[in-house]
């Protein structure tokens, strides 16, 4: 079986070596205008890590399913945030778990449970250990005397289908391209699809609160949960199957978003839907960000619901290859059945209408009206460039840190008329952090009738040895800049332990009581992944 990285994105076989690097630095360096440092390292080797010794042993009963060994407590030990690289990348592992458990089913689950709470061990849900907020670090109160590291990996099957409901049972430690698969058979799809996809499980979607790839309608995952179930110290907590409901406080909406303190999500009934056969693209050009922005604002209030609306500001679609420089750059995109093809290109055709009234321009013979969805995308068009560099990204960041780059990204969510106002405010933090020979970018990644959720890209030369302090200014004035301007401090990444002070500062205080006691309720002894959204 492929392994992942002990310290950073993907798997060790997916990796740019030493000598790759140094080729590709001087070309890549000049494509960015981001010099490093000219020296190109390399990560500490996993034999090379010194790790603190476990401070506990799993028991007997849960052997087979636990692991103390170097690389299960190394690649456990981090999320996937610059800072979480960056550490890992320099061999800096301050908080491994003692015990990384794999659970093959509920019981096993309850067991681990059950063992923690008697032997006072914190738990830490892994997910996909995709987390870019610190949400599943091992960093626990010293009240607790070991933290387990609960990974459901192994619990990744879709269990059933209702094909006349159109939902699909699934557990939650199945990663995006596994349960893909599975579905794929009876040609459907759940049609969420993060950036972390290929790493990210549907357990950590739920739990986190997580945005997919698509612009708009049911882009989030809470759109797509029919009902939920996790264990908890106290027992099993599980939703009925419905539609909707209007009857009080929804149990599956409080596990949405609840980033593992209310319990470990173990399975989901989620709403699945025929793969779609069709698509329309385009790629629309803006001489001016704001003219962009006026385009998607008058997309977003027609009701025209398309499947990709990404606004990519000139310098990001140039760095991405998609465009010049001199333009930002739409992706305009609508997708349905097969029998759907003309009402796909229709909505296509309404949808440049806007842009023109606001400005932009395209390339008629590159729009794609209609097309099958199997069929190849054009590899040289912007579009495709655009996908291909959005998925990748993850992978490049590694090489930047091993190339003295600092890159970052800080997403939020806003209404339309303050969003000049919290753009300004953003790029003016970010500027003052990272001196003149940074760069911004910023794109749209969501739209709503009533808002937008900007996504920021900050570049910058590390300060080899302080990356995490250079990380932590950025990340402090950027995220007051967030919260002043009226924004969310997260609009898809979840809060983690790196969004907490702003976090509190964002939710209600009388909210935060009712949280703390529900918690109390369930887990009355505070060990489900302690330090995140709430203290005990």
């Amino acid at each position: 079986m492929r392994r992942r990285k002990h310290w950073g994105w993907g798997y060790e076989d997916d990796a740019w070596s030493a000598k790759q690097l140094r080729a590709a630095a001087p070309g890549l360096e000049q494509h960015l205008q981001i010099r490093g440092d000219g020296i190109v390292r390399e990560p500490v080797a996993l034999q090379d890590v010194v790790l603190a010794q476990p401070r506990i042993a799993a028991p007997r009963a849960l052997a087979a399913i636990c692991s103390s060994d170097a690389h299960a407590r190394a690649s456990h030990a981090w999320g996937k945030s610059y800072s979480d690289v960056v550490r890992g990348f320099n061999g800096q592992f301050s908080f491994p778990p003692d015990v990384v458990a794999r659970p093959r089913g509920e019981r096993d689950v309850e067991a681990v449970l059950e063992w923690a709470a008697g032997a006072n061990v914190a738990v830490v849900p892994y997910g996909g250990g995709t987390s870019v907020t610190g949400g599943v670090t091992c960093a626990v109160p010293a009240r607790f005397d070991g933290v387990v590291s609960l990974d459901l990996g192994a619990m990744d099957r879709v269990l059933q289908i209702d094909e006349v409901s159109r939902a699909a049972l699934i557990q939650a430690g199945a990663l995006g391209p596994v349960l893909e698969s599975q579905l794929r058979a009876l040609d459907l799809t759940l049609r969420f699809y993060p950036q972390s996809f290929e790493l990210s499980t549907l357990g950590g979607w739920i739990a986190t609160r997580a945005g997919g790839h698509f612009a708009t309608a049911e882009t989030h995952v809470d759109d797509l949960v029919e009902s939920a179930r996790a264990i908890t110290p106290s027992g099993a907590w599980q939703s009925r199957r419905l539609p909707g409901s209007g009857a009080g406080i929804s149990p599956d909406r409080m596990l949405l978003g609840s980033e593992g303190i209310l319990g470990v999500v173990t399975e989901a009934w989620v709403r699945v839907r025929p793969r779609p056969h069709a698509q329309s693209l385009a790629a629309v050009r803006f001489a001016s960000f704001g003219a962009g922005i006026d385009a998607l604002r008058a997309i977003a209030q027609s009701g025209l619901r398309p499947s990709n609306c990404r606004l990519i500001d000139a310098e990001e679609a140039r760095m991405a290859g998609a465009a010049d420089g001199t333009a930002a750059l739409l992706v305009l995109g609508f997708e349905g059945a097969s029998e759907a093809l003309a009402p796909v290109g229709e909505l296509l055709d309404r949808g440049l209408h806007l842009c023109a009234e606001a400005g932009g321009e395209w390339d008629e013979r590159a729009v794609r009206r209609p097309r099958f969805a199997g069929d190849p995308a054009g590899s040289g068009d912007a579009v495709g460039a655009w996908r291909a560099a959005f998925f990748r990204a993850p992978y490049l960041r590694d090489a930047f840190v091993a190339l003295g780059i600092l890159s970052e990204t800080f997403e939020t969510a806003v209404t339309w008329e303050r969003f000049a106002a919290l753009h300004s405010a953003v790029t003016g933090a970010a500027s003052e952090a990272i001196g003149p020979a940074g760069r911004i970018t910023c794109r749209v990644s969501h739209v709503y009738p009533d808002g937008l959720a900007p996504y920021f890209t900050v570049l910058a030369a590390a300060r080899r040895g302080e990356e995490v302090a250079q990380w932590a200014q950025i990340k402090a004035l950027v995220s007051d800049a967030l919260l002043a301007a009226g924004g969310t401090i997260t609009h898809h990444h979840a809060v983690g332990r790196d969004h907490r002070p702003w976090y509190d500062r964002q939710r209600p205080d009388p909210f935060a009581a009712a949280l703390r006691a529900a918690k109390r309720a369930v887990d009355p002894a505070g060990m489900l992944n302690p330090g995140v959204l709430i203290d005990t």
